[in-house]
């Protein structure tokens, strides 16, 4: 693994407000190894989404920068695949529709509409979609609209796979097929992976390293876990692991004690 594929380098970002201006993130450093999972964890509002912003290009940095292979990122692009909890999914298109459009974008003219129509499939069947690949949005669950979401990401061929909280609109056992599905799909394919979530367990069980972020305003990275646990995991044998219940505790710790919740919010 290179040691520097993505680098945060002393990200600091200020929103303008009616009462001046507003730090939102101060001086966050992090370098992410090409193929390594990492999520980003911390109470509501502590800037976990604005750090994911920034990285996709929808936000400028006040201070630092974002660089990915040796370029500095300055506009969203098709190297960095953005699902959000919301699977945003255009509502009068297919499940393969959906795909296909975020494949053009990228491959139109380098791939024939063969190529293309193989690629689609090929991402489909990645989620286990394929079966729906023509249904509408409206008509599938909302596991399998998350599912269609991640191939249209994953059709794109991003160096970087960004989430947004991907599964937290999801009931419990949907979360967890899905969880299975990612640690499968990024065993395949090796791509390196930043998730935002609220979900200890799910952090734990996904991740090589767990960011946990102090509260806003000026929110920046309180402590990084490394999470040493052997893959491929397995979530029933991973609950009476005295590892994977020493890091939990370790994140619940820093996120209940050293990170008091803040007044009026629920993490």
């Amino acid at each position: 693994m290179s040691n520097a594929h993505l680098e945060i380098s002393h990200v600091s970002i200020e929103f303008p407000t009616p009462n001046g201006p507003f730090k939102a993130l101060d001086d966050v450093e992090l370098t992410i190894r090409e193929g390594e999972f990492v999520s980003l964890i911390g109470h509501s509002g502590c800037g976990k989404s604005t750090v994911l912003n920034i990285v996709a290009g929808l936000y400028q940095a006040t201070t630092g920068g974002v660089i990915l292979d040796g370029k500095e990122v300055n506009e969203p692009g098709p190297d960095r695949a953005v699902v959000f909890q919301n699977h945003s999914l255009l509502p009068w298109l297919t499940a393969y529709e959906n795909v296909e459009l975020a494949a053009n974008q990228v491959f139109k003219g380098k791939k024939s509409r063969a190529e293309i129509k193989q690629w689609v499939e090929h991402n489909l069947a990645l989620v286990h979609m394929e079966h729906a690949m023509d249904k509408r949005p409206d008509e599938i669950s909302g596991g399998m609209k998350q599912r269609v979401g991640i191939a249209r990401a994953l059709s794109m061929e991003p160096k970087v796979l960004l989430m947004d909280e991907p599964f937290g609109a999801l009931d419990a056992l949907t979360r967890a097929h899905m969880q299975d599905s990612l640690i499968e799909i990024q065993a395949r394919l090796n791509n390196t992976v930043i998730m935002i979530t609220h979900d200890v367990d799910e952090a734990v069980l996904l991740s090589d390293r767990i960011v946990m972020m102090t509260n806003g305003p000026a929110a920046t990275i309180g402590e990084i876990l490394e999470i040493d646990l052997a893959r491929p995991r397995d979530r029933v044998r991973l609950a009476d692991d005295e590892h994977y219940n020493h890091y939990r505790a370790e994140v619940l710790k820093f996120l209940y004690e050293r990170q008091r919740i803040p007044e009026g919010l629920v993490a």
